[in-house]
């Protein structure tokens, strides 16, 4: 515990709260990227150190001296500068630290107020950790009262009523903003966790029968639409083909640079873009095209609708179960 006594447990990073889309992009950290960060860490003496870093936020915790040793690890392994961050940025101390980790966890820090989304990256972040040796007995103890106050505030309260996240809103965007949403050509392009869920919700929620799928990974997209027989499957060499009889295309590629550029479009094409990806992957100029009409993650996320008023009401609830967890985890620690 010697550590504990010369060190601070320490946590900085940015979020959709003080930075947009374009901006947490630059800070956002690949998944071989968290590990090689990690173990960067471990050569300059960073023993107790984790990651997460998804389309929301990017946030580090671990035991240093000060901030500034986290916050340059940060931007040796992503796009953004020093000073980039310290205008965006969020720097939390010891109890302070141990409090933002509770409310990332339970779904209050969440851009969509109780979207458990979070949860499964924590525990991802945890053990690539883990598996690094890069965690101590106090962050163990830690992540895990986290985990374990979420799935109360999960069971106990309505702050995750009612079905609310991003690719949810995607579909709910089509379907108030295309009257005939039905009957369009809809691409999906890229079958990560993002791309899953919006097939599901096309499925559930409309009617349509035109949804095209096309992922890198051929094989995956063979057996999702074995699974699911509504949905045609096509490849990627056919891309710019699909998108010329698309209406609408939603993206969760998940690439570091864009995946749609210019050339995938014709001049005077009529067509809703959705990017779900982080960091976004429509290049800017697309908007250039007349008749593109292009919605990122953040307006997406922007939902105001009587679920967010109900999930509302239910934070002080959500707040007394962090209290509990938080006092018996201070109770171990000291």
């Amino acid at each position: 515990m010697k550590e504990l006594v010369q060190e601070h447990f320490y946590n900085i990073g940015v979020s959709y709260k003080k930075a947009d889309a374009k901006t947490r992009g630059k800070f956002s950290v690949s998944k071989e990227n968290q590990a090689v960060l990690l173990n960067a860490a471990k050569e300059k003496g960073i023993t107790s150190i984790f990651i997460v870093s998804t389309c929301n936020r990017t946030e580090i915790f671990g035991f240093v001296n000060n901030a500034c040793s986290l916050i340059e690890l940060l931007c040796d392994f992503s796009e953004g500068t020093v000073e980039e961050f310290n205008a965006i940025c969020n720097i939390y101390k010891d109890q302070e630290a141990v409090n933002h980790l509770f409310k990332i966890g339970t779904g209050l820090e969440s851009q969509i107020l109780g979207d458990y989304e979070i949860v499964g990256q924590l525990r991802q972040s945890f053990k690539l950790a883990k598996q690094l040796n890069t965690t101590n007995s106090f962050i163990e103890r830690l992540v895990n009262s986290v985990l374990q106050a979420s799935k109360r505030v999960k069971n106990d309260t309505k702050l995750s009523s009612g079905t609310t996240s991003v690719s949810y809103a995607a579909i709910q965007y089509i379907i108030k903003n295309l009257p005939d949403y039905n009957s369009k050509n809809i691409l999906v392009f890229g079958l990560g966790k993002m791309g899953k869920h919006t097939c599901k919700n096309l499925a559930e929620y409309t009617q349509n029968k035109q949804v095209c799928l096309i992922n890198r990974t051929e094989e995956k997209a063979i057996q999702f639409v074995k699974e699911h027989n509504s949905i045609r499957k096509s490849v990627i060499e056919n891309l710019k083909e699909e998108v010329s009889i698309a209406d609408v295309l939603i993206l969760s590629t998940g690439a570091d640079k864009p995946t749609i550029t210019k050339e995938h479009i014709a001049d005077n094409k009529e067509i809703l873009i959705l990017d779900l990806s982080m960091p976004e992957n429509v290049a800017k100029d697309v908007t250039d095209i007349n008749g593109v009409s292009l919605i990122n993650i953040d307006e997406l996320s922007k939902i105001t609708d009587e679920t967010l008023a109900i999930r509302q009401k239910e934070i002080p609830m959500a707040e007394k179960i962090i209290e509990t967890h938080k006092e018996e985890f201070n109770s171990w620690f000291r």
